[in-house]
């Protein structure tokens, strides 16, 4: 029978799948972060069980910590954040785990450095105790969240109890139109297919729109299949996967890398290969998206207006109780609302591409005198990069206050917080009630909208800026 991509991944890694059982499935990566696995650790000294195989995991500090300039554990503001980072530190000791700590030059955003540094391979399952994990799936991984129990396990056994998720192919076609990104796209597409539209299912991006997107681009769209629903999103491997891979410091080399990518070319669905849903959607035409209300289905185009509840009988509380929360009224053009913060940063939009497209629209441009704008690196690695090609002087000329990488204001940690009630533009993947502090609005765009946003202190398309040849 002909497979899917994803079909090919999970035969390849099942280890047991018996009538009335759970199937297991075996996992290659195991990426832990300080935030979730304190817990799994003391469940293993407490059984008096090793990490099976220390050399496949990877411990990340970054959802804690400060994202000041040249932080110390001084600089984090609460107890339990400092907690949680010192028992990291002592797990991944005790049990012989790798450990990129807060000051350590490869530290940053786990689902940043994975890629970046070479640890997330095509062809891979990979876990990580954080939802967003699906990002590694622009590689060609089947790379999934999830919980601290599950953590436990995968450090003892290095497999996982999974039920298999259904199939489901997202087709992009047409030409995406400069000035719009992969971000504008994954809002659209959950626009179109609702918050639950993925659920129980993994999405296979296939299509032109994805082959011509750089493997940073996929991240996003993968990064925000989650926020669909899905179990987690996937990108077939290609040429621009197998060049993106080659030299990263911890992917295999020379005959090696040779053999593994002609495995990884033969991962694309099989001709004929069936899925349980199919979606396509021609993206030619697509404006910047901008999310109104707080989930991330509750998106408009820039030039569009803030919903009435009685267009939709069946959303009219939803969108009212969003109205309420988020302080707008019906029918308000969205690019009247104005802003007082602005956040460029998170997994899904703080590499080294993103900052790029943010920069192109600050170059020679001043944030508005009444917002208050932050980029947080998603790494070392991007800062180190956006300092050799002037982009840190870019944003720190135009007003963006540069910082150290973290997880930062996504999560509203250490003081990277919105006050109550006031509104911000965030490229962030998640813009539920209080999600970047309490009270606080949160209205999720890609870093060009944000920093032309950014600019004129009211949502803004950066198309209108001529110098942004996006």
């Amino acid at each position: 029978m002909p497979r899917s991509f994803f079909d090919k991944v999970w035969d390849e890694h099942l280890v047991r799948d018996e009538p009335g059982e759970i199937p297991v499935l075996y996992i290659d990566r195991h990426l832990t972060h300080e935030a979730t696995s304190p817990q799994a650790f003391d469940g293993l000294r407490e059984r008096g069980v090793p990490v099976r195989r220390p050399g496949s995991v990877v411990a990340v500090i970054d959802h804690n910590v400060p994202t000041t300039r040249g932080r110390t554990l001084l600089d984090v503001i609460d107890d339990q954040s400092i907690e949680c980072i010192e028992t990291m530190e002592r797990n991944a000791d005790e049990f012989g785990v790798p450990l990129l700590s807060m000051n350590h030059r490869d530290q940053g955003i786990v689902h940043v450095v994975g890629p970046e540094l070479g640890y997330s391979l095509p062809g891979m399952t990979v876990v990580c105790g954080d939802s967003h994990t699906s990002t590694h799936g622009a590689l060609g991984i089947f790379a999934v969240g999830i919980g601290t129990s599950e953590v436990e396990h995968v450090l003892a056994t290095q497999c996982l109890l999974q039920h298999k998720p259904g199939t489901m192919n997202i087709r992009l076609e047409g030409e995406l139109a400069p000035g719009t990104s992969a971000k504008d796209v994954a809002l659209a597409l959950i626009r179109a297919i609702g918050t639950d539209g993925g659920t129980r299912h993994v999405l296979e991006f296939t299509g032109p729109v994805v082959g011509d997107l750089s493997i940073e681009a996929r991240m996003t769209l993968c990064n925000m299949a989650i926020e669909a629903g899905a179990r987690a999103g996937m990108v077939p491997p290609d040429e621009k996967t197998i060049d993106y891979v080659r030299g990263r410091r911890f992917a295999p080399t020379g005959d090696i890398f040779e053999s593994a990518a002609d495995y990884w070319r033969s991962l694309g669905a099989d001709p004929g290969a069936r899925y349980d849903v199919e979606h396509v959607i021609d993206v030619t035409g697509l404006s910047p998206q901008v999310t109104w209300g707080t989930t991330p289905g509750m998106v408009v185009d820039i030039d569009g207006r803030v919903p009435h509840p009685e267009d939709d009988p069946a959303t009219r509380e939803a969108t009212e109780n969003a109205l309420a929360y988020m302080g707008l009224d019906p029918g308000r053009r969205l690019r009247d609302v104005e802003v007082d913060r602005v956040f460029i940063g998170s997994c899904t939009n703080s590499r080294i591409e993103d900052l790029r497209e943010a920069a192109l629209v600050l170059d020679g441009r001043r944030v508005a005198p009444h917002v208050r704008a932050m980029v947080v690196p998603g790494s070392h690695a991007v800062s180190r990069s956006a300092a050799e090609d002037g982009l840190v002087d870019v944003f720190k000329r135009a007003g963006f206050d540069w910082r150290e990488p973290g997880c930062s204001m996504c999560i509203a940690m250490n003081g990277d917080v919105l006050a109550e009630g006031e509104r911000c533009a965030s490229t962030s993947n998640r813009n539920f009630e209080g999600r970047q502090g309490r009270g606080g609005r949160t209205h999720l765009v890609s870093p060009a909208t944000a920093a032309a946003t950014a600019i004129e202190g009211r949502f803004a398309d950066a198309r209108d800026y001529t110098g942004a040849s996006l």
